[in-house]
């Protein structure tokens, strides 16, 4: 898949998710097979741009081409002007946000909530490609509830505008995140425009991402709460497609090792004292599913430095037993 001068390695996205898709995620998931990720979402307003928390959000250094960054807002000369301020601080590829469905973005009428007004949307998508001279993309949901489905029409918007990949979560903004994402949607839009379409919506094992590239016709499927605690999804997903065979699961020390790496990464970038806050969202997800994991994750949440939090860590996964069956 291309978008603009950028050849993908392969067709497997990390989506954008807040609060997750920071650097060090981003580089483990392009290590674990993902063809590209893209950043969690940085504010349009300039007032920000100097906080701490953007400045992280934005932050590339390092990692592996293409640098995709995410901005949200609702004005379009803001949406410009953020799209000039990442580009000019080393974003290669601008993805913009409209489909995000938490009430905080669509209370001020951001993230999925433009999908209402289709004439904000062409004027935010114009503003923006016009305001820089690196490719840009859109994810959407397929509308903003069930009887008003317009993915199509924000899709030619968005390709006459100069968008070179359009996203598309198979849920509409009131469905947030519950019931099954449908693809008909996306398939539809797939066989309507010339731009890279990309399928996002509960693509949880290899053989969902198989599907779904061939139901729906799509260039490239987009990954994100199935990453959360396996990075290594992608690997999976690329060799399944590529052999029709499954990889062997990882052993629990391969994920102990995995998580580690992640750890100290996370630990070099925040900081200890939210280095260490920060990765108890991700050992959770790490030890979801093995024996004794609740005990363990009410535990490791009550340590607050990095020497007890790795010890407890190794200290877990070095107990597992390989052959032990999955437990809640």
């Amino acid at each position: 898949m291309q978008i603009g001068p950028y050849k993908l390695a392969n067709n497997l996205i990390l989506a954008p998710m807040a609060g997750v898709t920071d650097r060090p995620f981003r580089q483990l998931c392009k290590q674990m097979g993902a063809g590209m990720a893209v950043s969690e979402m940085v504010t349009s307003n300039s007032l920000l741009y100097g906080s701490k928390k953007t400045q992280r959000r934005a932050n590339h250094e390092g990692e592996t081409e293409p640098k995709s960054v995410q901005i949200a807002g609702a004005d379009p000369e803001m949406m410009a002007e953020a799209a000039r301020h990442n580009a000019d601080n080393g974003a290669q590829i601008l993805d913009i946000n409209m489909g995000c469905p938490a009430k905080k973005v669509c209370n001020v009428m951001a993230g999925s909530a433009l999908m209402q007004d289709e004439k904000l949307v062409e004027n935010i998508l114009s503003s923006v490609v016009k305001a820089v001279d690196i490719p840009v993309t859109l994810k959407i949901r397929t509308g903003w509830d069930k009887q008003h489905k317009n993915a199509l029409a924000i899709a030619k918007i968005a390709e006459d505008a100069g968008i070179q990949s359009l996203s598309i979560h198979g849920r509409t903004r009131a469905c947030q995140y519950t019931g099954d994402a449908e693809y008909d949607t996306i398939a539809e839009v797939k066989q309507k425009i010339c731009i890279p379409v990309v399928a996002n919506g509960d693509i949880t094992t290899p053989e969902k991402a198989k599907f779904v590239l061939e139901y729906a016709g799509v260039d490239a499927v987009m990954i994100g709460r199935a990453a959360q605690g396996k990075p290594w999804i992608f690997r999976e997903i690329q060799y399944y497609l590529e052999n029709g065979e499954h990889l062997p699961e990882p052993t629990p020390q391969e994920v102990r090792d995995i998580l580690i790496g992640h750890l100290n990464n996370l630990y070099a970038f925040y900081g200890e004292f939210t280095g260490v806050r920060i990765a108890r969202k991700h050992i959770s997800w790490y030890s979801k599913g093995h024996p004794r994991g609740a005990a363990f994750r009410q535990a490791v949440n009550r340590v607050d430095n990095v020497e007890q939090q790795i010890e407890m860590v190794n200290e877990f996964f070095n107990k597992l037993n390989p052959r032990e069956e999955l437990a809640a």
